[in-house]
């Protein structure tokens, strides 16, 4: 239990040692010091501040790990210069708290944010995708926000690319074999776009003859699609486990795969689409 009244003498005596040597910045230093690290910081800024400072998305258990492991350095400095004869301050108790936060705090920090920026009118929010939380501007300022990127245009897919990213959403990892077998046509062009759009990737090979490549989608297809996971596509349950067409062999040679992007479909011919997504911040 720390003594705020012997705190106060504590960082009184030494701001007057230090200011007998003449170094008043470094009094002015310490003084600050004395006040923040008193003063309690709530876990929604603490929040608030990783993910602003973050340059990746952050997940709720990751945010409460991080939380965690500054109290805990806390403690392990004051446990330090303790033992070395010091006489330091006690970890105030409003961090000691935070030494249990989970990700159930995490979240209900996160929803107080999106509540505080909704109620003021602000042009951003905190969102979920696959890798983590994130803050991302309204979709409305779209229009101000992609003047940043003047070189960048939206990006659209054709109705063939569409299907064949569904095929592969639902049913990865899928064989190109496979994803030919459902739409009836070749599909290596759709293929080689939707890799350049890095919104598929290959993710292995087959345990099959000829090991062929298997295709999965990327965290832009989650981002992009404003989803967390395949099990926030529309009905992803029942059509994951509808059968599908058998295709007539799986193997196929290295060479047929790669490169694709010397094959040209006569689909590409159909009328495109345009998908929109909230802009990151």
């Amino acid at each position: 239990m720390c003594d705020p009244a012997r705190e106060k003498v504590l960082f009184s005596v030494k701001i007057r040692m230090i200011m007998n040597t003449g170094n008043i910045l470094q009094a002015c230093t310490v003084a600050r010091s004395f006040l923040v690290w008193r003063r309690p910081m709530e876990l929604t800024l603490i929040v608030e501040a990783l993910l602003i400072a973050s340059t990746e998305p952050l997940s709720a258990d990751e945010l409460a790990r991080l939380i965690r492991a500054r109290v805990a350095e806390a403690e392990d400095v004051y446990q330090r210069e303790s033992d070395d004869g010091d006489e330091p301050a006690p970890v105030p108790e409003w961090m000691t708290a935070l030494g249990t936060v989970g990700s159930a705090e995490v979240l209900a920090a996160i929803h107080e944010l999106n509540e505080t920026y909704q109620g003021s009118g602000r042009c951003f929010s905190l969102m979920e995708r696959g890798k983590g939380w994130k803050f991302y501007t309204a979709a409305v300022f779209g229009d101000f926000v992609r003047q940043l990127f003047p070189g960048r245009k939206p990006e659209r897919l054709s109705g063939p690319a569409m299907e064949t990213l569904a095929i592969v959403a639902y049913r990865q990892p899928i064989t190109k074999a496979a994803i030919e077998a459902v739409r009836g046509v070749s599909c290596d062009g759709m293929l080689q776009k939707l890799l350049d759009r890095d919104l598929v990737r290959i993710g292995g090979r087959a345990d099959l003859p000829g090991r062929p490549l298997l295709y999965e989608t990327t965290e832009l297809f989650y981002e992009h699609f404003g989803i967390r996971s395949i099990d926030d596509l529309p009905n992803a349950a029942e059509l994951r486990k509808v059968k599908l067409p058998e295709p007539a062999s799986e193997t196929v040679q290295v060479s047929e795969q790669l490169p694709l992007a010397t094959v040209t479909n006569t689909e590409e011919a159909s009328a495109p689409q345009e998908t929109s997504t909230p802009n990151p911040l």
